[in-house]
């Protein structure tokens, strides 16, 4: 009799990685329920984002997917300069535990396929090392891949760190994108981040294949330069299966903030109201949510805006308190306002947002998740990056997709009121703003396509799976 088949998944720590991978595994069982999933959790001893009663909803709803918690390694947050260099060094201290994980497994299960993270490079070796056929998911769109393929090429052509060259950086079959556009980690050439991800982008096309949460008609281009081995002029480009989007069902953490959202938008006219969100990580300072909050008043637009404490010297992966609003918001604004807005801390059901009918504009900090939550829901967007790759998100939504509008920034990253009152009317009352807004939804209509029997993202699921049936 032949052992059951298993597909083991190896996110990064980080409940955005983490849901993405989850989404993954959901979708395999779906198309293919003959598999189950097993997911190797990175345990810390400091706070990426609760996930614990994620995990355990995960659990409790999808029985098919196990969570194999590797051993704990202790670091101190402290001893690093960036959340970056502390979840590199974490991964790769973890890849003995993933091997003896992999071995484990293999005594009870044929494991059809290995499909790792991009951050999760150093168990890659693995996969040839135990014979099982290993696999990047790329958490990020096509044109991101397309630029981090490419950028090894690029690093032999230039000697000069990113933040130092002004100058536009060209890549296959996508607009020019400024150097200090590239993701906020890389822009110091000497830095051991920066080495760290040419190493991982050199390393991703030794793989059996890269699946991507995007689908074709959303970046065409992009995935056509993939696909035609443009971005890795001087090696063999692997299989690129673009399977998404896949974004979360819904985030049900319950509780009264969940409740009172969703009841005020229900009292809303329809596509009246700009929602304000900035991810798990986004966090401003003070004086910054003070021009925000002019800049909403002064636009006269109806919003909801998630509002986080701002950063302390405490590292970014502690765990914050909820903000006090009276404290950082102008005197007075929450009463000025309350008519036609709803400031909620710390969280918000974004997924539900998003696709509430009353919601007609996206201030988002142009996390990939996020970008395609915004797409499925058919709502447009104005960019606002912060950190990791956003920056080149943003130029991909604005200038190659054109399902965004620009907030334009200080070099020092500060947005004035005026340019927040500026985008936000423009988004939600102008021309322009209706041109993304048509845009957009007839890429939402393009999801619905990807992902219907025979649609293209469908199609390259399967091709995946055969992949792995015949190895």
């Amino acid at each position: 009799m032949s052992m059951a088949a298993i597909v083991v998944l190896y996110p990064s720590p980080g409940i955005g990685h983490l849901i993405s991978m989850v989404e993954l595994g959901k979708l395999i069982l779906t198309r293919h329920p003959s598999f189950s999933i097993t997911i190797l959790t990175t345990t810390t001893s400091f706070n990426t984002g609760s996930t614990a009663p994620y995990l355990r909803r995960v659990s409790s709803t999808t029985p098919s997917i196990t969570f194999h918690h590797l051993p704990l390694i202790p670091l101190d947050p402290a001893s690093f300069p960036s959340t970056e260099a502390i979840t590199f060094e974490l991964l790769r201290l973890n890849t003995p535990h993933v091997r003896r994980s992999l071995l484990s497994l293999s005594t009870t299960t044929t494991i059809a396929a290995f499909i790792i993270d991009l951050f999760c490079t150093p168990a890659l070796p693995l996969g040839s090392e135990l014979n099982i056929p290993t696999y990047y998911f790329f958490t990020s769109g096509a044109g991101c891949l397309d630029c981090f393929l490419y950028l090894p090429t690029i690093h032999q052509n230039i000697n000069q760190s990113f933040k130092d060259l002004n100058t536009d950086l060209h890549f296959p079959n996508l607009p020019p994108i400024p150097a200090a556009d590239m993701p906020s980690p890389m822009l110091e050439r000497n830095s051991t981040e920066y080495e760290c991800f040419i190493d991982f982008f050199n390393h991703m096309p030794k793989s059996d294949g890269i699946i991507v949460n995007t689908f074709e008609a959303l970046e065409p281009r992009a995935v056509k330069a993939i696909s035609d081995g443009l971005c890795v002029p001087n090696g063999v480009t692997p299989p690129v299966f673009c399977i998404g989007p896949l974004i979360a069902s819904g985030e049900d953490r319950g509780g009264g903030d969940v409740e009172e959202c969703l009841t005020w938008l229900d009292t809303q006219p329809s596509r009246s109201v700009v929602f304000l969100c900035f991810g798990s990580l986004g966090l401003f300072t003070g004086e910054q949510l003070k021009e925000i909050a002019i800049g909403l008043e002064r636009s006269g637009q109806r919003f909801l805006w998630v509002v986080r404490a701002p950063p302390t010297q405490t590292p970014v992966l502690v765990a914050l308190p909820d903000p006090d609003l009276d404290s950082l918001l102008p005197d007075g604004f929450l009463d000025r306002t309350k008519e036609r807005g709803l400031v909620v801390q710390s969280w918000a059901p974004q997924v539900a947002v998003l696709q509430h009918d009353s919601v007609g504009g996206f201030v988002t900090h142009c996390g990939w998740n996020s970008a395609l939550e915004a797409v499925c829901a058919g709502v447009p967007m104005v960019a606002w990056p912060i950190y990791a790759e956003q920056r080149l998100n943003r130029v991909l939504l604005v200038m190659e997709m054109k399902l965004a509008l620009w907030m334009n920034e200080s070099e020092s990253g500060f947005v004035m009121a005026e340019e927040v009152e500026k985008r936000v009317t423009e988004l939600m009352d102008s021309e322009e703003g209706k041109a993304v807004r048509d845009r957009v939804k007839a890429a939402s209509e393009g999801t619905r396509e990807a992902t219907s029997e025979g649609g293209s993202s469908r199609v390259a699921l399967a091709k995946l799976v055969e992949s792995w049936k015949q190895s």
